[in-house]
C-alpha cells in the first residue's frame, strides 16, 4: 500500500512540474522576442544574432535554439506576435463575410490598421527584408498569404457580378495586393497625411479600382 501511494504521489506531481516548465518556457520566449524587437527597432537586422539574443535575454544560445530553432524561427515568432498585437486575427472573420463589398472593406481595414500599429518598426522590417535574403524570405511568406487572401476577396466579388475573366481576376488581385501593401500605405502617410487619412485613401482607391460603378455615377475619390 505504501509503495502504491508513493507512486501515485509522484504521478500527480508530474503535471504540476510540466506546467511550471511550460510557464518558464513561455516567459523565456517572450523575453527573447522582446529583445529581438528592440534590436530590430534600434540597430537593425545585422545585430540580431542567436548569440546576441541569448546574451541580452540572459539565456544560453542553446535555449534560443531549443525554443525557436533558427533565426528565421525567431522572426516567424516575432511576426506572429506583431500580427496578434495588430489585430490580424480579424482576418478569419473577414474571410467568412458573405457580402463582397463588406469583405473588401474589412480586408482593407485589417491591413491598414496593422500597418498603422507600429509603422516605424514595419518600415524598418520591410527595409531590411529588401537587402537580407533570410529576412526577406520570412516577409515574402507573409506577403504571399496576403496575396492569397486578396484572391479570395476578388473571387467573392466576381461571383456576385458573374465575372469570370481570368485576366481581369489577375489584374484585380494584383491591384488589391499592391494597394494594401505596407510600402504604399507608408508613402501615403509620408506624403503629408496621417495614418487615418492614409487608411481612408487606400479604401477609396480600392473601392474605385475593384467595385463596379453604375455609368451614371462618375468615378471620384
Amino acid at each position: 500500500m505504501g509503495i502504491v501511494a508513493k507512486k501515485k504521489a509522484v504521478s500527480c506531481k508530474r503535471p504540476y512540474l510540466l506546467g511550471k516548465r511550460l510557464e518558464l518556457s513561455d516567459h523565456k520566449k517572450m523575453t527573447i522576442l522582446g529583445v529581438a524587437r528592440k534590436q530590430l527597432a534600434s540597430s537593425g537586422f545585422f545585430r540580431l544574432t542567436m548569440d546576441g539574443l541569448a546574451g541580452e535575454s540572459g539565456v544560453t544560445r542553446q535555449t534560443v535554439h531549443n525554443l525557436f530553432g533558427t533565426k528565421a524561427g525567431v522572426l516567424e515568432a516575432l511576426f506572429d506576435q506583431l500580427a496578434m498585437e495588430g489585430g490580424m486575427e480579424r482576418m478569419r472573420h473577414v474571410m467568412q463575410q458573405t457580402d463582397g463589398a463588406s469583405m473588401l472593406d474589412a480586408f482593407v481595414e485589417v491591413f491598414t490598421d496593422f500597418w498603422a500599429k507600429d509603422r516605424l518598426l514595419m518600415r524598418r522590417i520591410h527595409g531590411i527584408a529588401a537587402i537580407d535574403p533570410e529576412f526577406g524570405a520570412v516577409v515574402e511568406a507573409r506577403n504571399r498569404r496576403r496575396q492569397m487572401s486578396a484572391g479570395r476577396v476578388v473571387d467573392r466579388l466576381s461571383r456576385e457580378s458573374s465575372a469570370h475573366d481570368p485576366e481581369d481576376r489577375a489584374r484585380k488581385i494584383t491591384t488589391l495586393y499592391a494597394l494594401t501593401s505596407f510600402e504604399f500605405f507608408d508613402v501615403l502617410v509620408e506624403s503629408g497625411g496621417n495614418e487615418k487619412d492614409a487608411a481612408q485613401r487606400v479604401l477609396a482607391l480600392v473601392r474605385q479600382s475593384l467595385m463596379p460603378i453604375p455609368p451614371s455615377f462618375p468615378r471620384s475619390i
